[in-house]
């Protein structure tokens, strides 16, 4: 229940405190003074979109605060404990928004900074607006079955269902985008098969290329190694004057200078050891001719594999065997991605088929909750259009199975209306006029109360086109209605007007620079005149002043 509204610097609103009626509350007063605007203030606190524009003094920050008794709503208080959000003892929360000349928007719950959507969370919770725009609404058919849903107690069912109808839409997308992939790389299968294949086939090894290329040259040239390392062997151990020959000479020379000098036996000791390293060199050379021999049959070999690689490599674009490894690597990828890909799909179609189900049980169960509640939703509407003046009215729900699933259930949902006798009932948008739209919203309104746990609605002009009796038919309504929900209204009706438990008006204010609204309680005196001048303009008479009495004293 809202508590306390105060509302500063917005649009023609300087300064204004509001406390409204647990009950009914009616806001009166001259076109153009602002009764509406104050809606688009308590809007802002419903986390409605800011707009700097509308700030009274474009050099101050405006500020929109309302107090409500939260105390008793669960679901409001399960949104404080989930955002950690403070409650004082007597179960009040403060919400307040600010909006700064320079355009930034902040918003506060009982003094802590929250989101925009932690307002509009709380606040769908605890206030209904009803406008002529909600009035428009009502030709809309998803609109109509939003408000059918919530008479029917089926909006946790719908919801159910709508969470069942977006898995299977977010399936059914994935299965497409995986078919599509799917297709793009089964068509490339064959070629990358094959080219993997042919490297395959090669039987690949890292560092191979290096190595038949080593022995490409020592093949090529054989006879010239061959030959240059017999030279070696002979200049080193063979030959006339050969390397060891000499040096053993010296050695022994050495041996003999010995004894007269440790200097000569180091010497001497340093050369045998040269001597015996030069001794394996000659051993190694000579092992090295020997096995050295022409072998064009392994030459050919070598040639026909290196070939091959060359062919392989320009025809991947490598530079080497390492690389030709990396495409195969790459290719054999590609080739278990499709494997991995026909897996994934066959699970998502899986999916596809079990969230299928889920859509189709789902939506059963809300389709018989419909079926089970519209009948008495069609008698209770019928009877209070009568109650409004409307005694031939018929309200009608179109009920049929919607062509495939959609995001609101498995059915085509649409009200039909006739005010005439014998008419055929035809969609809202047809058969209704301004004034018998009113009413029928108001018969709506009047019966989602007492399904709703919305402790505040309010009501914006809901007595358009209408007057005389029927206005007081509809003033009775919305004190019945009040007797369950704080309710507030604007309205330009006397007959509304009387039946309020508090009264403001409304009403302007010629400054020296501009026009401001101002707002003030109406005491009983002021309120017959009021209401006086409703019935009979600026200057009612005793009738006009008699009927202002006697409509205050039969609410």
């Amino acid at each position: 229940m809202l508590a306390d509204l105060r509302i500063d610097n917005y649009a023609l609103i300087e300064h204004l405190h509001l406390r409204p009626s647990g009950r009914l509350t009616i806001i009166t007063g001259e076109t153009g003074a602002g009764k509406s605007i104050m809606l688009g203030a308590i809007g802002l606190l419903l986390g409605n979109r800011a707009d700097t524009r509308m700030l009274f003094d474009q050099k101050s920050k405006c500020v929109v605060e309302g107090t409500f008794d939260v105390g008793h709503h669960p679901e409001v208080l399960d949104i404080f404990r989930a955002e950690d959000l403070d409650l004082d003892d007597d179960g009040l929360a403060i919400l307040r928004r600010e909006i700064t000349p320079a355009g930034k928007s902040r918003a506060f719950v009982n003094d802590t900074p929250v989101t925009l959507e932690v307002l509009r969370r709380i606040g769908e919770h605890l206030v209904d607006i009803h406008s002529q725009h909600d009035t428009l609404l009502l030709a809309d058919e998803a609109y109509q079955l939003s408000l059918l849903d919530a008479y029917a107690g089926l909006l946790p069912a719908r919801a159910r269902y709508s969470a069942a109808y977006t898995g299977l839409r977010t399936a059914e997308a994935e299965a497409r985008a995986l078919e599509k992939q799917l297709t793009t790389q089964q068509r490339e299968l064959d070629y990358t098969s094959f080219r993997l294949n042919e490297l395959d086939e090669a039987r690949l090894r890292d560092g191979e290329q290096e190595e038949l290329e080593e022995e490409q040259k020592l093949l090529e040239n054989a006879e010239e190694i061959k030959l240059k390392l017999s030279g070696a062997t002979d200049a080193l151990t063979d030959s006339e004057y050969a390397a060891t020959g000499t040096l053993k000479t010296v050695v022994q020379a050495l041996g003999n200078l010995a004894a007269y000098a440790d200097t000569y036996a180091a010497l001497r000791e340093r050369l045998q050891s040269a001597l015996i390293e030069i001794n394996d060199i000659a051993d190694e050379l000579s092992s090295a001719e020997r096995a050295t021999e022409a072998d064009p049959k392994r030459l050919a070999d070598v040639e026909e594999r290196l070939n091959l690689l060359y062919t392989l490599q320009r025809k991947h674009g490598a530079r080497d065997t390492t690389e030709l490894l990396a495409v195969a690597a790459d290719l054999r990828g590609r080739v278990g991605n499709v494997q991995e890909l026909e897996n994934r799909l066959e699970a998502t179609r899986a999916a596809v088929k079990a969230a299928r189900a889920d859509v189709q049980r789902l939506g059963q169960e809300l389709s018989e909750g419909r079926r089970a509640a519209f009948p008495k939703f069609e008698q209770e509407t019928r009877d209070l259009l009568a109650e409004l003046g409307m005694p031939n009215a018929r309200l009608v729900v179109r009920h049929d199975p919607a062509p495939q699933p959609q995001p609101s259930g498995l059915d085509a949902v649409g009200l039909r209306f006739t005010a005439n006798r014998g008419a055929q009932p035809q969609p809202l948008a047809k058969a209704a006029s301004g004034g018998e739209f009113s009413r029928l919203m108001l018969a709506v309104k009047y019966l989602l109360a007492d399904k709703t746990a919305l402790p505040t609605i309010i009501f914006d002009e809901i007595d358009t086109g209408i007057s005389g009796e029927v206005a007081l038919k509809v003033a009775r309504l919305l004190r019945q209605m009040a007797a369950q929900h704080q309710c507030l209204a604007i309205t330009h009706l006397p007959q509304m007007a009387a039946a309020g438990d508090l009264h403001y008006f409304v009403y302007k204010e010629e400054a020296a620079e501009r026009t401001i609204s101002r707002l003030k309680v109406l005491d009983k005196t002021e309120r017959v005149a009021e209401i006086a001048q409703m019935i009979g303009g600026s200057s009612p008479g005793k009738a006009a002043v008699q009927s202002a009495k006697e409509l205050l004293a039969a609410r």
